[in-house]
């Protein structure tokens, strides 16, 4: 607890990309066969660092069998909010979800990354006994507390009931409850987010736990049984008052983006794959009227491919879907990045005019037919996943794991962890680092990314820019 405002808390995004640079990146590394506890690896990435782009410190968590996937702080500039009744605290600890057996770690990253350990363990039965909820998923920072998504409701396979949002106390880390007092038609879940002062939360879906945990079921995919809704919240009565169908085709409405800018009331979701055509798409949602609208505003097209290079899951298609898996929208609302995980392609959109993105660079990197190996002439299996942006927009980071089952069906040759990093040019444009390459341990994958004082998918606003 500090007696000023959090130095790397920012009223507004201008202000954070006016902050210092990133000198650490914290990755979630996870064992697929659950052979080893699953870890936390600290990276240096300060250039010009004797230890640029290598391991300076790992936590290794006790328990195996996590799966850790999307984490977060338990505090960030939402805590400005004229709303929050914690002004003090510190962006200090990092809260990791294990999807998988829905244990929850606290780790301490003071009084120095390098020096980050674990603070404290939240057992599953204390999230089932008061949440009802079970795998947690992503975790946000909120002026009031930590929010965390579930992928499960109750019951060993997490079917009954439907998944939602919990609170945790962002001091004490004491499970508090359930999010939603009305939650109207929404039955799955996946992402959420926020505009603070707009007072809504948007969140989207994926599947339920048997849907996903030992692979994707090919079956449910082609009669459309996974998500394909936004649901709007009003944030404050915890309320949804708006679901969007995108239609049942599109299936897998995954990761939610809302502009940084609290003035600016539009957002941007990831559809994994259109089942009629297994093109991918990016949809933009905006409030007009009083009402929540969405469109179908870019699409991705799959690319052709010899079955020998296919894997069986997709041999019948002839094709390889883009399969987006993330995006992520730059500080300045003006760049949208999209993982392709399927084609091994991190593509940039120009959204200043959010519904109308124009393709402004890409480069490609692994993909299922591609393989297109690193610069350096290292071989990146599977393809982008995981994107992080620096807060000034000018580095963006990604690694290759989207979950462990999945993608042992879709790159059955394995896929061992990196995490590479690419330059954006003033005006737009990608180019990869060929000096930044990480190479986790044998038997670890690498998932989600988080910034040392914060990124471009970490921080809500409270003030908009000047």
């Amino acid at each position: 607890m500090t007696m000023r405002p959090d130095p790397t808390f920012h009223a507004s995004p201008k202000l954070a990309m006016e902050a210092p640079a990133e000198n650490f990146a914290y990755t979630l590394l996870l064992s697929p066969d659950f052979s080893k506890p699953d870890a936390l690896a600290v990276i240096d990435v300060k250039p010009g660092s004797p230890t640029y782009s290598q391991i300076v410190h790992t936590v290794t968590m006790p328990h195996k069998g996590d799966e850790f996937h999307h984490f977060g702080w338990n505090a960030c500039s939402s805590a400005l909010s004229p709303l929050a009744g914690h002004a003090f605290i510190e962006r200090r600890y990092l809260i990791i979800p294990g999807l998988r057996s829905s244990r929850i770690y606290i780790i301490d990253t003071k009084p120095d990354p390098t020096k980050a350990k674990i603070h404290k363990i939240i057992e599953p039965e204390e999230v089932f006994k008061k949440t009802g909820y079970s795998r947690p998923h992503t975790i946000h920072c909120g002026p009031d507390g930590i929010y965390v998504s579930t992928l499960g409701g109750g019951g060993k396979d997490g079917t009954d009931g439907p998944p939602g949002v919990f609170i945790m106390d962002c001091e004490t880390f004491e499970v508090l409850g359930r999010w939603e007092i009305d939650r109207g038609p929404q039955t799955l879940h996946y992402d959420f987010w926020w505009n603070l002062p707009r007072d809504y939360m948007v969140t989207s879906e994926w599947a339920l736990p048997p849907q996903f945990e030992n692979g994707i079921v090919p079956e449910d995919l082609l009669s459309n049984k996974y998500g394909h809704r936004l649901h709007f919240w009003d944030l404050r009565a915890r309320r949804n008052v708006q679901t969007i169908d995108l239609g049942a085709n599109h299936q897998m409405a995954l990761e939610v983006r809302p502009a940084h800018d609290p003035v600016r009331e539009y957002g941007f979701v990831g559809v994994v794959v259109d089942t009629t055509n297994l093109e991918a798409s990016i949809w933009t949602w905006w409030r007009e009227g009083g009402k929540f609208h969405a469109e179908k505003t870019a699409t991705i097209p799959p690319e052709p491919a010899p079955k020998e290079k296919l894997p069986p899951l997709l041999q019948g298609f002839g094709a390889v879907p883009p399969l987006v898996t993330d995006i992520d929208l730059s500080m300045d609302d003006r760049f949208l990045y999209v993982s392709c995980w399927g084609t091994g392609e991190m593509r940039q959109y120009d959204v200043s005019d959010p519904r109308k993105p124009k393709h402004a660079g890409s480069v490609h990197i692994g993909g299922i037919a591609r393989r297109t190996p690193h610069p350096s002439g290292k071989a990146f299996a599977a393809g982008p996943q995981m994107v992080e942006i620096s807060r000034d927009g000018r580095r963006v980071y990604w690694t290759n794991s989207l979950y462990s089952t999945w993608d042992d069906q879709f790159y059955p040759d394995g896929v061992p962890g990196v995490e590479v990093m690419a330059n954006v040019g003033r005006n737009g444009g990608l180019e990869l680092d060929k000096d930044y390459f990480v190479s986790f341990p044998d038997g670890y994958r690498a998932h989600q990314i988080r910034l040392e004082g914060g990124d471009c998918s970490t921080d809500s606003f409270c003030y908009p820019s000047v």
